[in-house]
Parts: C-alpha cells; structure tokens; sequence
C-alpha cells in the first residue's frame, strides 16, 4: 500500500500512467474500425477462440484483427523486422555490424533500416493476411474482387494503421511506461482475461438455481481453475526472473592488491531469449498455409497442411483399415521452440564477446583462466540455463495447446490457460514494474539531495 500511495504522489509517474491509457484508448478505438470495403464474417470470431494461426497474428496484433480494422496488421512486422536486423548484425551483413558499433548514429540508421524492412514485410504480410482470411471465408471484400487495386488499397490502409500504431507505440516508450510495442500487445492480451474468466465461471457455475450437489461441484471446478491459472501465472513469473549469476572479479587499479579487487556478477536468465523463439516456431508453421492460399482456396483446404496445425490432430492409417492420430503439428512446434530458444541465447549471449570483454577490461571468473577457458566455460553455464529455460518455454507454449487437443475445455477453447500471451503479459508487467521502482528511487534520491542541500 506504502508503494501505491508513493505512485500516486509521483506526478511524473501519474501523467506517464494517464498518457499510456489515452494512446491504449486510441489504438483500441481504431482496432474497432474495420477496413472500409470488407465486410467480417462471424466465422472470425470463431476461428480465434481457437489456438491457430489466426489466433496467432491476433495476438501479435493487440486484437486488432478480429474485426479487421485499420490495425489488423499491429506490430507484426516491426517485431519481424527487429529480428531480422538482430540476426544480420551478428557478422552476417558486415554494414549492419559496422553500425552496431557506433553508438548513437548508429542506432539510428539501424532503427531507418528496421522501419524501411517493416514496411516490405508489412505489404507482404498484409496481402498474406487478405488471401488467408478471404480463401477461409473470414471475410468478404465488397470491392472489385481479384483487382490489383483492390488489393494495394487495402494492403495501403493496412501499411498506414501499422506504421500509426508502431508512432503511437514510440510516444508510450518516450512519454508513457514500458516499452511501447511491448505495451501495445499487452493491452490486447490483458482485455481478453476478464473474458476468459467469466467464461469458465459461466461453464462451470452458470446459473446460480442449480441444484446444491451441481452448484458445489460447479464451483469447486470453478476454484480449480482459478488456482491453476494463478499456479501457472506464478511459474511464468519464477521463470522470467530466474538466473544463474556468474561471479567475477574485476582487478584493481594500479596500486592495488589482489585481494581489494572489486567482486561482482555475471547474470544468466534462465530464459535469456523471452517469446521470440515461440513467435517463431509459429510463424514457420504457418508459412505453409499461406503460401497454399496464395495459390488457391482449395490447396488453402488441402489435408495435408493439418500436418502443420499444432491445434489438431493429424489422421493417420492403420493396421487392418484402422486410423490414428497423431499431434504432428505441435511435435513440430515444440522442437522449434526449442531450438530456436537456444539460437536466439546464443545471439543475446556471445560467450566469445564476453571473453573478450573480460581480457580488456581486466575482469575474470574466480577459477578459471582468461581467454578460451573463460569462453568455454560461459557458453557451457549458457548451455546447461538455457536448457531448464527452452524446456519451461516449451511446456509454458505448449500446455493452452495440449489442453485444447485434450478436450478438457469441451467446445470452449478459449479457457485454456498459459501460451504466448501468458509469457508476453507478465514481461511486459515486470518491465514495467521496473521502471516505476527506477523512477521512485529516483525521486527519493532527487529528495535526499534537495533535503541536504537545504541543512
């Protein structure tokens, strides 16, 4: 209560909350405004209850898509974009690299490259979009159907709502609290919950009349629920704050002996590469669905892509004329997820970098040698954390997934707990947490000093 009533008395921190909302406000507003010319099916709505594809781009979207607004395309492309530019920095693209190292200026040009790319990926991925939705029958285009026009007029529309969203989204970072593209899928995460919540309640509780026996075991399944949503929230926030710190020891000036050398540590999270790997692990998955829709409503049909569908089972023959299932779709997508948890560690943590960093700066590990034996055993401490954060990743991913294959949810299968979502939600709280504790101490320190400089 100490810390909420010191936010409300911080007017910084009191405008930086109001001006989040007024832009969260806006970016909503514009998520209810469909493209003009198409007409949503409520097949839509449907399809997103669902954990699919289309599920997927809503997510990443902020929820703009499910009435195909303006802002259907989000933040997508920029997060696409970011990691490609990420990924040719590290010695792929020798320019990018030479940026990477210059400081202020080069950040700049890196962030005009990311937002030149954004807008190629953007027109790809929105005429992506219009040709996935229009061979599944989420909507109707009103316009001259099949046009070249047509099509770059909605693509345009689209451009123009994701590069609105991706200006209103800098103005949160700068003004507002947290990352502002982070912020802008955590607010059309977080509008879900209440639903999700009142829908368990409605399936287990509903009415109020029952009978005793069926209102107490409805409400004890109710209570379940609640307690394994807050279990598996809780593992979320244990694994994002976990980390293996690494002691190091930095030698002293000249002058100073071995013993006064300042001690310090090297932090490992657990799970160093967030929610890139699961964004893409499904965004491989999907490549094959849209490419067939590129071609065709009926290849957009064919069974063979159910192969690729981590949300369903795949049929497959048997002895004697039987069948079998098998979740083809999430094996795939669980063995991405990890794999690519350990690329994306090993791009955020360069043992090699580290190594040569410590010899520069007169730093090393108590124990080990400087140089190759400091790289070798930084990349196996990377190694071994890593593994414990892929496999949470991958379980964390994975669970809304098997639940929904299960059935244990029935028709309603937007009850299922954890996924992406989960993990975006409670990094975005803590980052922001986090910079509400900064700004605090800050003010108290501004305090300490105004006080002493009056005594």
């Amino acid at each position: 209560m100490h810390k909420i009533a010191s936010i409300f008395k911080n007017k910084e921190i009191v405008n930086r909350i109001f001006f989040t909302i007024m832009i969260l406000l806006v970016i909503r507003i514009g998520a209810a405004i469909t493209v003009p010319g198409v007409t949503v099916s409520d097949q839509l709505s449907n399809a997103l209850t669902n954990a699919n594809a289309v599920a997927l781009m809503d997510l990443i979207g902020g929820g703009a898509l499910q009435n195909f607004s303006i802002f259907a395309l989000g933040v997508s492309p920029y997060i696409t974009a970011q990691i490609i530019i990420q990924l040719l920095q590290k010695d792929v693209l020798p320019a990018l690299t030479e940026l990477s190292k210059q400081g202020q200026y080069g950040r700049k040009k890196t962030e005009m490259a990311t937002r030149y790319l954004t807008l190629m990926l953007g027109a790809v991925q929105a005429y992506g979009i219009i040709k996935t939705m229009e061979n599944s029958e989420y909507i109707t285009i009103n316009l001259e159907t099949g046009s070249f026009w047509t099509y770059a007029y909605i693509i345009t529309i689209m451009l123009a709502g994701s590069m609105l969203v991706m200006w209103l989204g800098d103005q949160i970072t700068e003004k507002g609290l947290g990352n502002g593209i982070s912020v802008v899928i955590f607010a059309g995460i977080v509008r879900s919950l209440p639903l999700q919540i009142s829908g368990a309640y409605k399936m287990w509780v509903g009415d109020v009349y029952k009978e005793t026996p069926e209102l107490i075991k409805g409400g004890f399944q109710f209570a379940l629920y609640l307690l394994a949503f807050l279990l598996i929230f809780a593992f979320v926030v244990f694994i994002e704050l976990a980390k293996r710190k690494i002691p190091v020891q930095h030698s002293g000036k000249s002058g100073q002996t071995q013993s006064m050398a300042k001690a310090s540590f090297l932090p490992i999270k657990v799970n160093s590469a967030g929610v890139i790997p699961v964004i893409f692990a499904s965004s491989i998955l999907t490549v094959p669905s849209v490419i067939a829709s590129f071609i065709s409503s009926d290849a957009a049909s064919a069974g063979w892509l159910k192969i690729f569908s981590y949300s369903e089972l795949y049929e497959m023959p048997g002895v004697n004329g039987g069948v079998w299932y098998m979740p083809w779709g999430l094996l795939i997508y669980i063995t991405l997820v990890v794999m690519f948890a350990f690329f994306y560690a090993s791009i955020q943590i360069s043992p090699e970098t580290l190594a040569e960093n410590f010899r520069k700066n007169g730093s090393y590990i108590p124990g080990i040698r400087p140089g190759n034996e400091t790289e070798r055993y930084v990349r196996k401490v990377v190694n071994r954390v890593t593994c414990i954060g892929a496999i949470a990743l991958a379980f964390i991913a994975a669970l809304p997934l098997v639940l929904t294959i299960s059935g244990i949810f029935g028709e309603n299968k937007s009850l299922a707990i954890g996924g992406t979502g989960l993990i975006i939600a409670v990094g975005v709280s803590l980052e922001i947490m986090n910079q509400i504790d900064g700004l605090l101490a800050g003010k108290t320190f501004d305090e300490v000093q105004a006080t002493a400089g009056r005594e």
